[in-house]
Order: structure tokens, then C-alpha cells, then sequence
């Protein structure tokens, strides 16, 4: 009697054991199936209106504002150099000399040719004023005195063509040839370079360029200084690349420190305008596609994606000018794992 009633409790705990379980797992399961399509732990991005400064940010190039390389015009011997490497010359100082005295003798000729033509010249007019002569035969003297002083006046610019002379003011560079070597017009002497002023040289794309128009400011900043340079544009090509989409700009650098190099790789600010009411949010929530843009935006706690149109880029931030509206909610990360309706559950909300 005592075991049956044993065996009765035993099965009764059984069955309750049993239900218990049953009822558990059900419950679990039920609150997976309510679970399973929230994605947690995301963060999010409240869009709000700002003052925008529509700054772009291009790459450039010093470049000095004159820059000559030195050639000669003839070939010959270098008798004489006054090539000071890194020094400044004002212009027109005598830089190079090749060997002329074979024209220098040729010019003492023609000279001492002219002054004999000029007196047989004068005593001629006088006697054609008497009939001494025949008018003809004045007038062939004449010829050459003229046809003398030609001859020298080439000589002079043959001897000029034997110096080489500083263009404009300017810093000379490295020399490349010696006293005594034989150069040609191909021969590279040295470089000169204006000292107090260099260009930069950028392009900005082809939707910007009308706002970029002489006078305006733009800074620039190169690697080896942390502060900014001012510039202002000088001019712009009168026409946009069509293999590249840009329009190519110059401006006027005043070099006020000896870090600004020609050459140097710069990074050029241009400010373009300033926008009220701009919608910007994190570049990372944009979803790049084939033919647009979407983004993740939080609805009654729900994702819905939105396709959106975008404008002036910054370094961590985007303009979006169609598709979002204040107050909106940006997904800004995990939006890989995020679908159309998925519930969404922010740990942080900017």
C-alpha cells in the first residue's frame, strides 16, 4: 500500500516536471520569435539644421612666380661666369661670357671701314654741290655708310648674343657648367628664380567654378608647417578640361617664410559660401548604390531606408539637399546587418 502511494507521487512530480518544461520552452520560444528581428547596440544621428561654410578641399602646387632656365645663343668657350649659387641678382647683370674676340676684332674693322666711308662721304657732298661729281656717284657712298653700319650693328647683336644676362630680379639656382667648357644653345646653364612672390596652381571641379573668380581668398597648408597660408586668385583658364571635368586656377602667394618652396605639394582650402538651414550627418551612414544614395532612417522605431541626394562633402560630414527631413534619426553604424522594417534599438543617440 505504502509503495503504490509512492509510485503515485513519483509520477505526479514527473507530469508536473514535465509541464513545466513544456511550458517554459513555448514561452522562450515565443520571446525569440518577439526578439529575433531587433537589432541593438546601433547608434544614431538626430539631423537638425546648420549654418554651413561650403569649403572644398583640392591639391596644388607651388610654383615660382618666374622661373627662366639659362641657355646661351651660340655656341663657344665660357671665359668668364659670375653664377653665385642661391644668390640673388638684379637684372640685366652679366651672368655667363663666351669667348668673342673673333667678333669684337670683326666689329674694330667695320668701325675703322665706316669712319674711311664717312669722310669719303663728306668730301663726295661737297663736291656734288659744285658738279664734281655725278649725283650717282654721291649717292653710292652713302649706300655704304649705311650698308657699314648694318654690318656693325649685326656684330653687336652677334657679341650680345655671347652674354648671358640675369631676365628680372631673382635667386639663382645651381650652376651646372665650369670656366672653360664648351656649350651650345641646348647647354643648361642654371635656373633663375623671381625670389618675392610664387603661384599655386589648383583646379577645382567643373560645378564649382563659378564661384572661383580673381580676388578670392583661399589657405593652403603644406607638410612641413602646421599653419595656414593666404592666397588670392589671380586668374582661371576660360574654359573647363574635358578630359577631366575641372576648371584650373592660379593665385598669388606673398612668401613670407623660407618653408614655401616651388614645387611644394600644398593642400588648398577654397571657401565657396556660406548655407543656412543645411541638413549635414555623418558620412559613414551613407549607403553608396549603382545610380543613387541611401540611408537608414528610424520610423516609429522601425528601419526604413530612404534614398537621398547629397551635396558639399566635409571631413567627417554631408549634405543632404533631398530625401531628409529636421528631426530625423540617422542609422550611422552596423547598417550592414540592418533590413527594411527591422526593429531598431539605439545604445547612443547623437
Amino acid at each position: 500500500m505504502l509503495s503504490g502511494r509512492i509510485f503515485k507521487t513519483l509520477f505526479v512530480c514527473i507530469i508536473s516536471v514535465s509541464l513545466i518544461s513544456c511550458g517554459k520552452k513555448k514561452t522562450g520560444q515565443q520571446d525569440q520569435g518577439r526578439m529575433g528581428n531587433i537589432i541593438a547596440n546601433i547608434e544614431g544621428f538626430v539631423v537638425r539644421p546648420s549654418n554651413l561654410d561650403q569649403t572644398i578641399s583640392v591639391s596644388g602646387t607651388l610654383k615660382p612666380f618666374e622661373e627662366t632656365n639659362l641657355m646661351p645663343e651660340m655656341s663657344g668657350r665660357v671665359v668668364a661666369i659670375n653664377l653665385e649659387e642661391g644668390k640673388f641678382v638684379r637684372q640685366g647683370s652679366l651672368l655667363v661670357k663666351i669667348f668673342d674676340e673673333d667678333l669684337q676684332a670683326q666689329l674694330h674693322k667695320a668701325q675703322a671701314q665706316l669712319l674711311i666711308a664717312q669722310q669719303i662721304s663728306e668730301r663726295q657732298g661737297e663736291l656734288v654741290k659744285v658738279n664734281g661729281i655725278s649725283q650717282t656717284d654721291f649717292d653710292q657712298s652713302v649706300l655704304q655708310v649705311n650698308s657699314i653700319k648694318a654690318d656693325i650693328e649685326v656684330l653687336k647683336a652677334q657679341i650680345r648674343k655671347s652674354e648671358i644676362r640675369a631676365p628680372y630680379d631673382g635667386v639663382i639656382g645651381l650652376r651646372n657648367i665650369s670656366i672653360g667648357a664648351q656649350v651650345t644653345p641646348g647647354t643648361s646653364v642654371a635656373i633663375i628664380r623671381s625670389e618675392k612672390q610664387l603661384k599655386l596652381d589648383f583646379s577645382v571641379p567643373e560645378k564649382y567654378s563659378a564661384q572661383v573668380r580673381p580676388g578670392t581668398k583661399i589657405y593652403f597648408t603644406i607638410q612641413s608647417e602646421t599653419r595656414k597660408f593666404e592666397a588670392s586668385v589671380m586668374a582661371t583658364e576660360e574654359g573647363i578640361d574635358a578630359s577631366t571635368r575641372v576648371l584650373k586656377v592660379r593665385s598669388l602667394v606673398n612668401v613670407d617664410t623660407p618653408s614655401l618652396l616651388p614645387g611644394t605639394f600644398a593642400t588648398v582650402e577654397v571657401a565657396l559660401k556660406q548655407e543656412k538651414g543645411a541638413l549635414m550627418i555623418p558620412t559613414q551612414s551613407i549607403i553608396p548604390r549603382e545610380k543613387d544614395k541611401q540611408l537608414i532612417v528610424a520610423k516609429a522605431g522601425k528601419a526604413k531606408f530612404m534614398t537621398v541626394i547629397t551635396s558639399v562633402r566635409q571631413d567627417s560630414m554631408i549634405e543632404v539637399v533631398r530625401g531628409l527631413n529636421p528631426g530625423d534619426t540617422v542609422v550611422t553604424t552596423g547598417i550592414l546587418f540592418i533590413k527594411t522594417g527591422s526593429n531598431l534599438k539605439f545604445s547612443r543617440v547623437k
